[in-house]
C-alpha cells in the first residue's frame, strides 16, 4: 500500500468523491497534467497532519505543494471540507452510533502569526491568538466547530455552535440536528443562553457560578476534552500560520473528519 492510500482509504475516497466538484474542462486544449484529486487529497491531508509548510512537501505525493494548495483553496471555496465531515457523520447516523443523549462543548486557544478572526490572548499576556469551538456528541464525535479570535468569550460561541450542527442522518425517522443535554463550564452561565435553549426544547447542564463545584461536570465533559487533545494530532494546528481564516477552518474542518472517520473505520 502506499502513501496515497494509507493517508485516503478507499472508504474515504468514496466520500470524498461525492462532495468534490468536478475538474474544468479545457476546451481548447493545452495545458499541464492536472494531478488526480485523490493525490491531491492525500497531501493536503499530509500538511494537516504533519504540521509541514506547503513547500516541505514530499515529491513522493507526485503533485507540488504551489499545485496542493492551490486545489485546497479551490475547494475551500466550494466548501468541501464541512461536507465531507458531514458526509462522514451521516455514516455514523444512519449505523446508529451517534449519541446524541449527551453533547459537550468547549473551546481551545492557539497562538496565531497573523490573519483575521484572531485577538490578544487574554491568557497569553495578550498576544495574538485564534479560538477553536467544538460540540461533540457522547462519545466525543465532532458535531459542529467554529473559529473565533482569542479574546472572544466562550459564551458568544454557544448559540453559533448549535445552529451550526447540520441535520444528521437517524438509523430510523428524520434527520436530526438538535442534542439533548449539552453539558458546558461556568464560562457558559448566562441567563440568556439558559432562556435561548429552553426556546430550543433543549435541556441543558451548565455549571453555575457560586454554586456548583467546577468538577462536577466533569464527569461528562471529559470526552470533549479528550477530542480536544485528538485536535492537537493535527499539527498543523498547533499554531496559526494561515492568513485567510477560512483556511484555518478548512485545516480545523479535516481534522474533525478524519478524528470522525478513524473512529468510524475501527
Amino acid at each position: 500500500m502506499g502513501i496515497v492510500e494509507r493517508l485516503v482509504p478507499d472508504e474515504l475516497w468514496e466520500l470524498f468523491q461525492r462532495v468534490v466538484p468536478p475538474a474544468p474542462t479545457r476546451p481548447q486544449g493545452g495545458g499541464r497534467r492536472r494531478y488526480g484529486d485523490r493525490e491531491v487529497l492525500a497531501a493536503i491531508v499530509f500538511v494537516a497532519t504533519s504540521g509541514c509548510t506547503w513547500r516541505q512537501l514530499p515529491p513522493s505525493f507526485g503533485p507540488s505543494g504551489p499545485t496542493a494548495h492551490r486545489r485546497f483553496t479551490e475547494w475551500t471555496k466550494a466548501g468541501v471540507w464541512a461536507k465531507l465531515h458531514r458526509l462522514v457523520l451521516d455514516e455514523f447516523g444512519a449505523h446508529g452510533k451517534l449519541d446524541w443523549s449527551r453533547c459537550a462543548i468547549d473551546s481551545v486557544t492557539m497562538r496565531a502569526m497573523k490573519g483575521g478572526l484572531t485577538g490578544p490572548n487574554p491568557v497569553d499576556r495578550g498576544k495574538k491568538g485564534s479560538k477553536i469551538h467544538l460540540i461533540t456528541d457522547r462519545v466525543g464525535l465532532p458535531l459542529s466547530v467554529g473559529i473565533s479570535g482569542a479574546n472572544l468569550h466562550d459564551s458568544q460561541a454557544l448559540e453559533p455552535l448549535e445552529r451550526g450542527i447540520p441535520p444528521v442522518r437517524s438509523r430510523r425517522g428524520p434527520r436530526r440536528r438538535k442534542p439533548a443535554k449539552p453539558h458546558g463550564d461556568k464560562g457558559y452561565d448566562y441567563a440568556h443562553l439558559r432562556k435561548w435553549l429552553r426556546a430550543r426544547d433543549i435541556r441543558h447542564r451548565i455549571a453555575r457560578k457560586g454554586i456548583e463545584s467546577s468538577q462536577r461536570p466533569g464527569r461528562h465533559r471529559w470526552t470533549i476534552e479528550r477530542t480536544m487533545a485528538r485536535l492537537a494530532g493535527c499539527r498543523r494546528l498547533h499554531r496559526r500560520y494561515e492568513r485567510k481564516a477560512e483556511h484555518f477552518l478548512a485545516f480545523t474542518s479535516i481534522a474533525c473528519t478524519l478524528i470522525c472517520y478513524r473512529r468510524l473505520a475501527k
